[in-house]
């Protein structure tokens, strides 16, 4: 059995914090019902059309929910959501603007003193603690701008430029850490028979996440410099260019894998006691010299000549992949890792996530806007005829 299976989730989402978070929970055989606006949806639908008209940021992170519009500004939109909440979640998350869920009735305080097993999880920019606000609290957060205010971006990109990373890591941090701590939560309330609320802050999670730097620059310390694809702290560590004008990245963590670089990929085994390099923090040090030593000494070799060097010397090292070469990486097809999800245009392409357990994850279509509307107004026990007048005044 899927581990979360008989376990309901309510969630009013948009973008991917949310979605991400809950999307997992339906990865492991949650029901996760998302709350819609209706005639537009979540905004993430209308990001982009890069899969066969529909939006990637959408598919990714929407599989195996079901669609449910509501105006839930409409008094019988909200007695619909409350009794869905009431008679059904085991759990409800939002990332609305803060005090939104509050003022629709859907905080934690009201909730729990009716249901008291109900596991609320707030997700925003920078927290929403009535006790403690901050001054933050009512500030718009998005990913760019949390990478922002997080460290990140200070600490990425070249020494010229910052820059943010590719894909939206302040939200993907924020999602991991409402997932986890919903299932810790679970956990909790199989013990106690009590729910909680759940506080996720977008720029908690990625200042976690950018702790190594922050303690780099413990006490007024110089940060880590930006250093491109290269690591600020370690070295070698990074990018090379072979003769062909092909990239190797590699990387070395210890002093014997120095000693074995040094004798079996640059065929310079001197250098392996050369004063200037025999600790990592002299090599980070005169890292343009080394560099040049690496460049020249790779220079008659193609960039698989050298990966052959690496491999023969236990030296870590990987392919720049572009999103072309991930679909077809030959690592991810022999371990079986792709499946098909099912959506409104047709099947696509879908990644197995992380981990596996006996009965396999939980992968259904994508959800259309609305598309379980009606079977869940009708399990609710509206009738046809009342149905049908919900969608005729708009409030669904």
């Amino acid at each position: 059995m899927q581990p979360l299976k008989g376990i309901t989730v309510v969630t009013l989402e948009h973008a991917i914090a949310a979605p991400f978070a809950t999307r997992q929970l339906a990865d492991l055989g949650a029901r996760v019902i998302k709350i819609e606006r209706p005639g537009s949806g979540d905004f993430a639908r209308g990001y982009d059309e890069r899969v066969r008209g529909l939006a990637s940021h959408f598919v990714w992170t929407n599989r195996s929910k079901e669609s449910l519009t509501l105006d839930v500004k409409h008094p019988d939109a909200a007695r619909i959501l409350e009794r869905l909440v009431m008679e059904k979640a085991d759990v409800v998350v939002q990332n609305l603007a803060p005090g939104a869920a509050t003022r629709l009735g859907l905080g934690y305080e009201t909730l729990s003193s009716r249901k008291p097993g109900l596991i609320v999880c707030d997700i925003s920019g920078y927290g929403d603690d009535p006790q403690h606000p901050g001054p933050y609290r009512d500030k718009k957060a998005y990913d760019l701008l949390i990478q922002s205010e997080a460290g990140f971006v200070s600490v990425t990109g070249t020494p010229d430029e910052p820059c943010k990373a590719g894909p939206s890591i302040a939200d993907i941090a924020a999602g991991m850490y409402a997932y986890s701590n919903i299932l810790a939560a679970l956990l909790q309330r199989g013990q106690t028979g009590k729910g909680q609320r759940i506080d996720i802050s977008m720029l908690e999670s990625l200042a976690e996440w950018t702790s190594y730097p922050l303690y780099y620059a413990f006490e007024g310390a110089a940060p880590p410099p930006r250093t491109g694809a290269s690591h600020a702290t370690i070295y070698p560590y990074g990018p090379f260019p072979a003769g062909d004008g092909t990239t190797v990245m590699l990387g070395l963590q210890n002093e014997r894998e120095w000693v074995s670089f040094c004798e079996k990929v640059l065929q310079q085994p001197w250098l392996a006691t050369d004063p200037r390099f025999t600790a990592n923090f002299k090599r980070v040090a005169e890292r343009t010299a080394l560099r040049q030593i690496i460049v020249d000494a790779f220079k008659p070799l193609t960039g698989t000549q050298v990966v052959e060097r690496l491999e023969l010397a236990q030296i870590a090292n990987a392919q720049v992949n572009t999103m072309k070469d991930v679909w077809a990486h030959p690592q991810l097809e022999a371990r079986g890792r792709w499946t098909e999800v099912g959506t409104a245009a047709g099947p696509v392409p879908a990644m197995l996530p992380p981990g596996t357990w006996d009965t396999g994850p939980r992968m259904d279509p994508v959800p259309a806007l609305g598309e379980h509307t009606d079977t869940i107004l009708a399990e609710l026990g509206y009738s046809a005829a009342e149905i049908a007048g919900l969608h005729t005044s708009k409030a669904v």
